[in-house]
């Protein structure tokens, strides 16, 4: 290679060197100014967050001053009222403690007075009986015989001409008020009987009512607490029971059996049960009646209930709620004659008896029950008292409580009113119930076929088949002891365990 080119070649390179240094250093600066205008954009723009900040902190800041301001005014305000408000008090407390020690004073003079009054009497009394020369109960006594001595004869030929005239026209009176109001009022009262008769349309219907091996008619009888004879009167069944509720539910239900054809002892309690409920319907619609009949309003809804049951009780064969009634109304009419409380009087009449609905859940006398009754539902105490009052065991200190005890024993007595047979029938069933009901281990019990039988179920989880036995023996042998009756009576306990289960 020539020299020539070999300076070329270096000068080249040295050439190349010195352009690519120089772009270098050149783009270099570029890069750092860049930078550096990035440094200062960003430095400024920090300055103003900060600035914001600034302002920002400093507005908070006096709000903040504001608001505790504001609120140090309104603490000043309300501990000023409070100041305000105790200085009050405080007056108000010293005019009363014035006023206190003024009536203190006050007191204390009318004190003094009053004794110097007492003084002052005292000595016009010693002065009166040393100038009389008697004592003021020795002044008293012989102003009283004076006076007695002198009209002594008048009160004598008064009271003489006053006892004269009462005999002559009290009995003619009574009589006249009495009768006038059984003429007004002469309601019938039947009988009750001890048995119900329901048609059969359909002979064959006996069959499914007895159902097989007595089931049917066994469900019946345990159901209702009624003794059913269905082959002694032909086209008819005989319901037989001293209770006229059991009896009731009994005839009810076997029209519905009847009606409906299908007759088993799932049946039967569900129609029994249903009949229970209309009878119970029944019961505060008779009582409801009642009150509209005689015109008392505001009964209260559990004395009306009481009243309805009194529809299916008896006294001596004779129908209580109708008793009650009739009496109500002939009380009425004696108490408009004799100027007594009319409202009073009737309401009296008609609840009298209420007690007879609750003999057999509580003890004692059925109008004391009827008292204790009418008292706990908050009715008036003349009328509880009146009602109360009607026998003769306790005393009547009104008006209306005599007159009630007075058309008590006219609707009682009056002909055709009583059957004293039934109603010691009926007392004869009760007590027979009621003795049974005394063991333990008693689910219930009921006195059927007149009172020659009584059946007794007992709770199979208390007693077993042996226990069964002795109770039989132990309520015969109670029977024997407490009671008197004609004939033999049959003493039947049944144990019966029933286990169901129901598919879902």
């Amino acid at each position: 290679m020539d020299p020539i080119t070999i300076v070329l070649a270096v000068a080249g390179l040295g050439i190349g060197f010195g352009g690519a240094t120089a772009f270098n250093k050149k783009k270099l600066g570029s890069v750092e100014e860049n930078a550096k205008k990035e440094l200062d954009k960003a430095k400024k723009e920090a300055e103003k967050l900060v600035q914001s900040a600034r302002e920002e902190a400093n507005t908070l800041a006096e709000e903040a001053r504001k608001e505790e301001q504001n609120r140090r005014k309104e603490v000043k305000e309300i501990e000023k009222k409070l100041l305000e408000r105790q200085e009050t008090v405080d007056k108000k407390l010293d005019e009363l403690d014035k006023r206190t020690e003024a009536l203190r004073k006050s007191e204390d003079e009318v004190e003094s007075l009053k004794n110097e009054i007492r003084d002052i009497r005292k000595k016009q009394q010693d002065k009166l009986e040393k100038v009389a020369k008697l004592s003021k109960a020795e002044a008293a006594d012989k102003l009283l015989k004076m006076t007695e001595r002198d009209i002594k004869d008048d009160l004598k030929g008064l009271v003489d001409k006053l006892q004269n005239e009462a005999k002559e026209n009290a009995e003619e009176l009574a009589g006249v008020v009495l009768v006038g109001a059984m003429e007004r009022m002469a309601s019938e009262v039947t009988a009750e009987r001890t048995v119900t008769a329901v048609k059969l349309e359909d002979e064959e219907m006996k069959g499914r009512i007895i159902g097989k091996e007595g089931r049917n008619i066994q469900a019946l009888q345990r159901a209702t607490g009624v003794d059913i004879m269905v082959d002694d009167t032909p086209g008819m069944i005989v319901l037989s029971s001293f209770d006229p509720v059991r009896r009731e539910v009994a005839r009810q239900a076997m029209e519905m059996l009847l009606k409906d054809g299908r007759v088993h002892p799932g049946r039967i309690e569900e129609v029994v049960e249903k009949a229970q409920k209309e009878v119970q319907k029944e019961v505060v619609r008779a009582g409801e009646d009642a009150a509209r009949e005689v015109g008392i309003i505001g009964i209260p809804k559990e004395v009306l209930q009481y009243l309805g049951e009194l529809k299916f009780r008896t006294s001596y064969g004779q129908n209580v709620l109708k008793h009650s009634t009739e009496m109500a109304h002939i009380a009425g009419i004696i108490a408009e004659e004799l100027g007594a409380d009319v409202k009073t009087t009737k309401y009296a009449a008609l609840v009298h008896d209420l007690g007879k609905a609750l003999t057999h859940k509580m003890e004692g006398k059925h109008h004391h029950i009827s008292g204790e009754i009418l008292r706990k539902y908050g009715v008036p105490e003349e009328v509880a008292h009146a009602a109360e009052a009607h026998h003769d065991d306790m005393e009547a200190t009104t008006t209306e409580a005599v007159i009630v005890r007075v058309v008590d024993a006219i609707s009682a007595a009056r002909p055709g009113a009583r059957n004293i047979s039934a109603e010691n029938f009926a007392e004869r069933m009760k007590e027979l119930e009621n003795v049974a009901n005394g063991f333990e281990g008693i689910e219930k019990s009921y006195a059927i076929s007149a009172g020659r039988e009584v059946r007794i179920f007992v709770k199979p989880e208390d007693i077993d088949d042996l226990s069964a036995i002795k109770l039989a023996r132990d309520v015969a042998n109670k029977i024997e002891s407490t009671m008197q009756y004609p004939g033999t009576i049959k003493v039947n306990v049944i144990r019966e365990t029933r286990a169901l289960e129901y598919a879902k």
